[in-house]
């Protein structure tokens, strides 16, 4: 083909031949190009002032710009620089939805009727195109990022009670230095569900990488502005337990985690095409066969390089990952709360209230709660721990977070008959047969509970073995009860010891006949 841009090579063995003193035609058969782009060229050297013995001494910059550079008498084209102008403006509305390079074009030739027709219009703006997809290499140190994405494609598994599918949400994370790979099946994206499947990652990684690198998932960012991120409560909370930073790629831009965006491609291969005729009736299946061809894919040889991914994060990476905490993530929440007249703050979640000392009612608390504790917080003091309690309008009290007259008053709330008897066992048996001797006097035994308490008080005063003592003396008369015990001790009568028969028994004599002789 005729007018063909050769290389500055070619043209330096063009100009040595006719130097040489060959014919074009020669030349073309020499060197195997047409003896019409051998013309060509040679009648653009032959318009400089030069000869071509000093033409061979020029810098490949210096004959570039003398033969590609447009001769002197020819009209300057203006079309390009009015072209390259907008190229930022086509750039940006081909990515605005229905916009084709065509309606460009239409749009582009009603402004400019002499500007470049289709097809050189298409040309150029490719070859703009073209220089913005340029990718760089990235070198990535070994535990330096954990690289996490959701899928764009679900799995799903078969409700059997329903027949329904139920679609699963599928998050894959990998290290880019080993691409050390993992990949989970959720039934949602909520925070809760990602998060506990990052804590599984990790433990099957083993270590905690020192970074964990987003797109700008809702779960993960709350704001994300070009330079500065803001995230989630609960993102925070998870880095802080495993000692790890957080990071984002900017906003569209999915080149910022190129690794992990073609290991979702390489699930679909690997795992994806080899569950597709296969069927699973719960979560914990359908993940159970993920992780069976997960194995496979980390131990599959690398196609360029020598090993596999398990053997390059085993010898190369894992070393340098922190080691995991001692116990795993588990998910916090928190809320707000103003501390009752009843000193107690509502969890509105489970409609369940938690006592807090009296002397903070009505001021402002926080609540960081999870699945097994209640923490409540008065700025960075913790002023409550209570054990969660899942149970509606129910009131878990502490009874040192209750005032004075309220713990005297919520004592009399637990009186029973076994609770006086209890107090009676540990002073001795005396004191169990005065109790209950004195319980059987009523006949509902709640009337019994104010002496009941009495006795309670005279052996707190006196101490357990007078009262023992007195409760013994009082059981060898016809009655015994509050006040019969309270005198014998005012009056120590149980200090001394007794030498009389007492006045009412009656002593043994042979004259008195017992029941057996009334049969």
């Amino acid at each position: 083909m005729g007018n063909k841009t050769i290389s500055m090579t070619q043209l330096r063995r063009i100009i040595q031949l006719k130097i040489e003193g060959h014919s074009k035609r020669t030349i073309a058969v020499m060197l195997n190009i047409h003896r019409t782009t051998v013309d060509s060229y040679l009648s653009k050297l032959g318009q400089t002032e030069s000869n071509l013995d000093k033409l061979l001494q020029y810098s490949e910059d210096a004959l570039c710009a003398l033969v590609f550079n447009p001769s002197a008498g020819s009209a300057p084209d203006n079309r390009l620089t009015t072209f390259e102008k907008q190229l930022d403006y086509f750039h940006c509305e081909l990515s605005r939805p229905g916009v084709t390079r065509k309606t460009l074009w239409d749009e582009y030739k009603q402004a400019y009727l002499e500007g470049y027709g289709y097809t050189q219009f298409c040309e150029h703006l490719a070859r703009y195109l073209s220089q913005n997809k340029a990718t760089m290499h990235l070198y990535h140190r070994a535990g330096e990022f954990l690289q996490i994405d959701f899928a764009g494609k679900k799995l799903h598994y078969i409700n059997v009670k329903t027949g329904e599918i139920i679609d699963c949400y599928v998050l894959v994370c990998t290290l880019p230095y080993s691409k050390i790979t993992y990949v989970e099946a959720l039934t949602s994206v909520k925070q809760e569900f990602m998060f506990c499947a990052l804590t599984r990652c990790l433990e099957f990684l083993g270590g905690v990488p020192r970074n964990i690198l987003s797109d700008n998932m809702k779960q993960y960012i709350v704001k994300n502005q070009r330079y500065e991120y803001t995230f989630a409560e609960l993102a925070n909370q998870w880095a802080l337990h495993y000692n790890t930073n957080l990071d984002a790629t900017r906003p569209r831009k999915p080149k910022d985690k190129p690794t992990v965006e073609n290991t979702v491609y390489q699930s679909y291969l690997r795992i994806y095409a080899k569950l597709r005729n296969e069927e699973f009736y719960t979560l914990t299946d359908l993940n159970k066969r993920i992780q069976e061809l997960l194995l496979l894919h980390n131990h599959a040889p690398f196609q360029k390089l020598s090993g596999s991914r398990h053997e390059r994060f085993i010898s190369n990476e894992k070393p340098f990952l922190k080691p995991l905490p001692m116990e795993p993530f588990t998910i916090k929440h928190t809320t707000t709360a103003k501390v009752q007249m009843n000193y107690h703050v509502v969890l509105g979640e489970d409609k369940h209230q938690y006592s807090v000392p009296y002397k903070h009612i009505g001021k402002a608390t926080k609540i960081i709660y999870d699945e097994r504790n209640v923490e409540i917080y008065i700025g960075f003091e913790r002023i409550a721990l209570h054990k969660r309690d899942y149970r509606t309008h129910a009131y878990p009290t502490h009874p040192e977070h209750m005032p004075e007259r309220h713990r005297k008053y919520n004592e009399t709330l637990g009186w029973d008959a076994e609770y006086f008897l209890s107090i009676a066992s540990k002073i001795g048996e005396n004191s169990i047969a005065v109790f209950k001797k004195i319980q059987a006097s009523k006949d509902f035994v709640e009337q019994t509970y104010n002496a009941c308490i009495g006795l309670k008080r005279l052996s707190e005063i006196y101490g357990s073995t007078r009262f023992e003592a007195a409760c013994k003396r009082a059981l060898e008369g016809s009655r015994a009860n509050y006040g019969i015990i309270k005198n014998i001790l005012k009056n120590n009568l149980d200090k001394q010891v007794q030498t009389q028969l007492s006045l009412f028994t009656l002593p043994d004599h042979d004259n008195i006949r017992g029941s057996q002789h009334y049969n």
